[in-house]
């Protein structure tokens, strides 16, 4: 009886992406950007975009993708739990060290591909990648008889993949500038108001932010604990501050416009609402949009979910926020933010 590696195989392809390199090359042609914390990528629709442009070029079914990419001590990202939880999809992580190189992803890519081709798993290999690293990998899944199909971003100038790569590859494509674009878009930094003109008085209450005024709302607002020795006509004082809905406030701020939190100084609030933004995502995609729209309109966030979305963003920052009032503050906002704009609903800004 034939064993079978003498019968002919069905047609099967799998498509490799270094995620390092996409995200680099895209950013900077799309964008003119070079870290990836100044652009949002729509990582689901980009590997269905990617999937469906290797089906229209490739004969045979989707085995699978894998994913290369690399996170501090391997711990994965938001975004990359996300691409975990897609079908057909194999997350691989390498180490992101302090420098941002990536370690171990290159060995990863080289590893899975010659285990495909040599057990007859594949017929086609497309590698979405530029470093002349992935050479080997390339070599040795054709030693074995898989076709090898490499895919490079346009460059914003000559090339941007490594010369030996492209040689040694059976085909080459290179992905448009507008095959790319509507899966980047460029970080919304909002504005933090400038500092009050008044001096900052030690019980003034807090200023509620923008998902708090959704609508029209005005949540209640409970005065900060005033310090020991307030006069108790401060007390009082505090005690009747009212907040108008036309008020809105990123953050609390001293008087030389530095953010408080009991003294300390809490995560950077770009990051905290980029997180919750990624949390979001996440939600979208594993609870689905009818799920979501239950927490309409917001803004006050159910304690299980509050809970999760702190827990989550700890474990992004490796550190605990429970110290830091207005760290959570913008976390919730960035959730906020990222639900609104998938149902299109605005946000309240000050008149």
């Amino acid at each position: 009886m034939a064993t079978s590696e003498f019968v002919p195989q069905p047609a099967r392809y799998a498509v490799f992406v270094d995620a390092g390199y996409l995200y680099a090359a895209s950013g900077a042609l799309l964008l003119d950007c070079g870290s990836r914390r100044e652009y949002r990528v729509a990582a689901e629709k980009l590997i269905k975009a990617l999937t469906g442009h290797a089906d229209s070029r490739l004969v045979g079914e989707l085995l699978r993708v894998y994913w290369f990419d690399a996170a501090p001590k391997k711990q994965p990202t938001v975004d990359q739990r996300v691409i975990a939880n897609l079908p057909l999809v194999k997350l691989r992580l390498g180490n992101l060290n302090a420098q941002g190189q990536q370690k171990g992803v290159d060995a990863q890519l080289r590893e899975d591909l010659e285990a495909l081709a040599r057990h007859r798993a594949i017929t086609d290999a497309v590698l979405l990648a530029g470093d002349e690293d992935m050479l080997p990998a390339v070599e040795a899944a054709q030693a074995y008889g898989v076709r090898v199909h490499l895919w490079g971003v346009e460059p914003t100038h000559g090339s941007n993949q490594a010369e030996w790569l492209v040689w040694e590859s059976d085909t080459v494509e290179v992905l448009s500038a507008d095959f790319l674009r509507p899966y980047f878009t460029k970080a919304k930094v909002l504005p933090v108001p400038a500092a009050p003109s008044a001096p900052a008085t030690p019980g003034r209450a807090a200023v509620p932010s923008p998902s708090q005024v959704f609508a029209g709302r005005t949540p209640a607002v409970k005065p900060p604990p005033v310090p020991a020795g307030a006069r108790a006509g401060q007390v009082a004082a505090n005690a009747g501050t009212q907040v108008t809905p036309g008020t809105v406030a990123a953050a609390m701020t001293s008087t030389a416009g530095a953010p408080i939190s009991d003294g300390k100084l809490g995560p950077d609030r770009d990051h905290m609402l980029e997180i919750g933004e990624h949390v979001a995502q996440k939600w979208l995609f594993e609870r689905g949009r009818d799920n979501i729209r239950d927490l309409l309109p917001g803004p006050i966030l159910p304690p299980v979910i509050d809970k999760e979305l702190l827990i989550e963003a700890e474990k992004e920052l490796g550190s605990s926020l429970r110290p830091y009032q207005e760290a959570r503050t913008f976390l919730r906002d960035g959730f906020w933010e990222r639900v609104y704009r998938e149902f299109g609903i605005g946000i309240g800004k000050s008149g």
